[in-house]
């Protein structure tokens, strides 16, 4: 099966080590083979070119020593120096050749002539294989006399004498063997320099490569004998700086899975704590009804029994919310009013806040007082998939006439999660107002994002002790209502649910009450749909 590309990345097929190394030794040990090459064929230049001028000296004794005769013949008097520098040694032998040209070839003449008359030296001695076309320079070659490799100089000489134009060629070889010799003995000191060197930058590459990785060793043993329960960040200060990003990526993951098990460890401590004291009022009540010999009391026992139970239930319901709204967000979105979200919430606990006594009424946004929502829902419509959502919340509106067919406050998220939030906000009106107290829901526009605000009329919270409203149990003691029989987790759970929707919870100051104050006011609030999210709202549904 052909992986996809992401995949074929990640596997682990070498180390870093290994792969440093894979990478930098072939490059170096190229580099070092084209240096010691080009150093090579430096070397062996140099070497042609002393032996070359060794070789063109002679050559150029033998050039002066040719003499004209009183009667015009050529001769070659040859001086006990041209004689010295021809003697054969061991290894450099050496062979000579004057020749002259009959007749003479003009100047810049490509064409061999016959051999000539041999003045002086060895008459088989080769000919270069093109012929000299400027006068007085010399022109070497290799070529091979008596099975003996040769190197040969050939110089082209004009004479003049009375008149007479006389030519010559003046030919001097040496055997090579020196001068293979002295080019293996290079060759051989380049090989032995260059493995040397090979060596050491082998060693150095190693030693440079294991020494930069010893911090990320060193990181991997202090995490190998970390206990399980050792949730401390690592140190980004002893690791190279291109490692911190991902030292810095381990110690976030760290510190949310540190933060996960101190909620989780606090959420089993509280729900404990919560759920041992009914359940113990349950048993004491319990006892009592199976002690008390009237039937009425015993009645009585029951049902507190029924309503610690009922308590105990909704206790319970809000422990499971609460769990559910800390673990991670993997519930789908999809595109809602939450103008409608809202109406159905009021809908619902509508019987509750009656039962009570209190006035629960219900203010919905209008869509003439949202120009940018209506301009969201024009750009909307030009997608098909997106105008059918749409007209499908406009048919779920139960028959409201009144409603338009374009969400009139657009927001992403779930509606499980925002139903939840909006009924644990008005649950808790309901609960601490009073009775006969006065609860509106309203939804708004705000800007770029959308509000649903639970105002009442009841005693209210303190604004230095708001932040507290949101901590876990905490009923801010007896100051709202009866909050004795209260949970402690109603606006906690609400804002668990709207920050995994990307919103918030913020309270404000409520409605006056007649105790001279104000009461409280909990805005749940989203980020409205862009047009481009509203236009994709389908697929995402």
């Amino acid at each position: 099966m052909k992986l996809p590309s992401s995949d074929r990345f990640r596997l682990p097929l070498f180390g870093i080590r290994t792969l440093l190394i894979t990478l930098l030794l072939p490059g170096v040990i190229l580099l070092l083979v084209i240096d010691s090459w080009n150093d090579y064929r430096t070397l062996s230049a140099i070497t042609n070119e002393a032996y070359d001028s060794a070789l063109l000296e002679p050559a150029r004794v033998l050039e002066s020593s040719i003499e004209f005769t009183d009667a015009g013949q050529l001769i070659v008097a040859t001086p006990v120096y041209a004689q010295v520098i021809l003697e054969s040694k061991a290894g450099l032998r050496k062979y000579f050749r004057i020749e002259e040209i009959s007749p003479p070839l003009p100047e810049g003449s490509e064409v061999v002539p016959p051999s000539g008359r041999t003045l002086a030296g060895m008459p088989e001695l080769p000919r270069p294989p093109a012929w000299p076309s400027t006068r007085g320079e010399p022109m070497f070659f290799n070529s091979v006399y008596r099975d003996d490799p040769v190197r040969v100089v050939a110089v082209l000489r004009d004479l003049y004498y009375r008149g007479q134009h006389r030519q010559v060629l003046v030919l001097v070889a040496e055997s090579i063997g020196r001068r293979l010799q002295a080019e293996e003995a290079a060759r051989r000191q380049e090989l032995l320099r260059d493995a040397r060197m090979l060596a050491l930058v082998a060693i150095l590459v190693w030693w440079g490569v294991a020494w930069s990785l010893r911090p990320l060793t060193r990181l991997r043993n202090d995490i190998r004998v970390r206990s399980p329960e050792d949730m401390t960040p690592l140190d980004a200060a002893r690791v190279p700086s291109e490692v911190i990003p991902l030292v810095e990526a381990v110690n976030y993951h760290i510190e949310r899975h540190r933060r996960v098990l101190d909620e989780q460890a606090q959420f089993l401590a509280d729900a404990s704590h919560q759920l041992r004291t009914p359940m113990a009022i349950i048993l004491t009540q319990a006892q009592y009804a199976l002690r008390e010999p009237d039937p009425q009391r015993a009645q009585e026992g029951l049902r507190a029994i029924v309503d610690q139970l009922g308590r105990t239930r909704r206790l319970t319901e809000q422990l499971l919310s609460l769990a559910h709204a800390s673990q991670e967000d993997s519930t789908p979105r999809q595109l809602l009013d939450l103008n409608d979200v809202a109406r159905n919430v009021v809908l619902q606990y509508l019987p509750l806040s009656h039962e009570k006594g209190q006035d629960l009424g219900w203010v919905a946004a209008e869509p003439t007082d949202a120009p940018i929502l209506n301009a969201h829902a024009s750009r909307a419509a030009e997608s098909t998939e997106a105008s059918d959502t749409i007209a499908e919340m406009g048919e779920a509106r139960d028959g409201d006439e009144s409603a338009s067919v374009v969400p009139v406050l657009p927001v992403f998220g779930s509606e499980a999660e925002l139903h939840e939030a909006l009924s644990n906000l008005l649950h808790n009106a309901i609960h601490y107002a009073p009775v006969g107290a006065r609860i509106t829901v309203s939804a708004a526009l705000a800007g770029d994002r959308a509000e649903v605000s639970v105002s009442d009329n009841g005693p209210g919270i303190d604004v230095a002790s708001r932040h507290r409203a949101f901590a876990r149990f905490d009923r801010l003691g007896s100051g709202r209502g009866s909050v004795s029989s209260g949970s402690g987790l109603g606006l906690s759970i609400a804002r668990a649910y709207a920050r995994r929707n990307a919103g918030d919870i913020t309270l404000r100051d409520g409605e006056p009450n007649t105790q001279g104050g104000v009461g409280l006011a909990a805005v749940l609030w989203l980020p409205l749909a862009m047009p481009r999210d509203i236009s994709s709202g389908a697929a995402k549904d």
